[in-house]
């Protein structure tokens, strides 16, 4: 297979962060993208600045693990999820204050932003799916026909619309100014593990524990590619902003990079050892993030969105094979068919641990809660760094 470097547009490995002390469950990169965010069964929330040499920030406050965290649409705030049944709103500044929010009455599995920051929605065990006031700080109402516990749930990009999925194994849509859940795509094996929409809004995509793959086409609300290339389950995915390209990480330990335009599996990535349990496109597209079992966050430069597929397969001198053709079904209007593990797709195994890393200096914040009756107590260390 070609080694990592052999052509500019494969992924490459950037930065590895080493700073949790278990595994890593969830990441998300700052609008900006000058920061990336990380969550894990540590309880911790960590901030790694992407300047070079600058301070990692670690913000410790839930009481259990982390389940999923997210930077609003300015960047100005991070919200986490948590087992502890609560979800925190945080300042990712030296100040390093949190608000809780509590309604749930189990483990809250994720949390993520409406687009115009205003709403967030979360998803529990309790079975519910909950949206917030980000500004009033507040519960507003509640999503309940899912009969099992809720993994996930995501606004779409106008914020009519929700997805949330779970062990039920449905994939439920529902309409924000209603309340009605107006579709249930309901042909999961196993559980539903995470949903997402694309960027345009016209497509979900769901994973599972049976290592599937699906997306559908919110306008025919039709199933338009099932792909089945992980040999464990899925845990994450994520859309590249282009809506040309999705990544997925899996129990497998890999992360595996889909071409969704020719309907094929591209990338195979061997950077973690044991689980991925998350997967994040920057807000650009141009880097991902992934995190899993090893405790470690990898960050990785895109690439392979500069190119057509077929130019890099052109460059790759050791293939022996020509390509198989295209899918007929893939060409509009597309059919519901499974795309299996093609050995086109491109193994990247890093071999030498990428040259930008230096561990960085990790400044703790303690148990900060924002309360209008209590005053803001803060207190925080420097692990490994000077004063300030």
């Amino acid at each position: 297979m070609p080694t990592m470097a052999s052509v500019l547009e494969d992924p490459t490995l950037e930065r590895h962060f080493k700073g949790h002390t278990d595994t890593v469950t969830c990441t998300d990169f700052s609008p900006n993208r000058k920061q990336l965010a990380s969550g894990s069964v540590d309880k911790s929330l960590m901030i790694w600045n992407l300047a070079p040499k600058a301070r990692a920030f670690r913000y410790v406050g839930h009481q259990d693990l982390i389940t999923g965290v997210q930077f609003s649409p300015s960047g100005h705030l991070v919200a986490t999820s948590s087992k502890d049944r609560t979800v925190r709103l945080w300042t990712p500044t030296m100040k390093g204050e949190s608000t809780v929010f509590k309604a749930h009455t189990a483990p809250v599995r994720s949390v993520a932003f409406s687009h115009d920051g205003q709403r967030l929605v979360t998803a529990s065990d309790d079975k519910s799916v909950k949206v917030w006031s980000v500004h009033r700080q507040c519960f507003v109402y509640s999503l309940t026909q899912h009969t099992n516990w809720v993994r996930c749930a995501r606004f779409s990009p106008d914020g009519r619309l929700i997805a949330s999925c779970g062990d039920d194994r449905t994939v439920r849509l529902w309409d924000t100014s209603t309340k009605h859940c107006i579709n249930c795509f309901t042909d999961s094996a196993e559980s539903a593990t995470f949903v997402g929409f694309n960027s345009s809004g016209t497509c979900i995509a769901s994973s599972g524990a049976d290592s599937s793959l699906k997306i559908w086409d919110l306008r025919t609300n039709k199933l338009i590619q099932h792909y089945q290339v992980h040999s464990a389950g899925i845990n994450s995915f994520s859309f590249h902003p282009s809506n040309n390209f999705l990544i997925s990480g899996s129990s497998d330990s890999t992360v595996k990079i889909l071409d969704l335009v020719e309907g094929r599996l591209i990338y195979t990535l061997h950077g973690h050892k044991g689980a991925v349990i998350t997967v994040a496109f920057s807000r650009s597209g141009d880097q991902f993030a992934s995190g899993g079992a090893d405790g470690e966050v990898l960050m990785w430069r895109t690439n392979f969105d500069r190119k057509s597929y077929q130019d890099v397969l052109q460059q790759h001198s050791r293939r022996s094979t020509p390509d198989p053709a295209p899918h007929l079904t893939d060409i509009h209007p597309r059919t519901p068919h499974l795309h299996r593990q093609q050995p086109s797709g491109i193994q990247i195994s890093p071999a030498v641990t990428d040259t930008q890393s230096i561990d960085p200096d990790v400044i703790e914040f303690g148990q900060s809660v924002h309360s209008t009756t209590l005053p803001v107590q803060r207190k925080y260390r420097i692990l490994d760094g000077p004063e300030v």
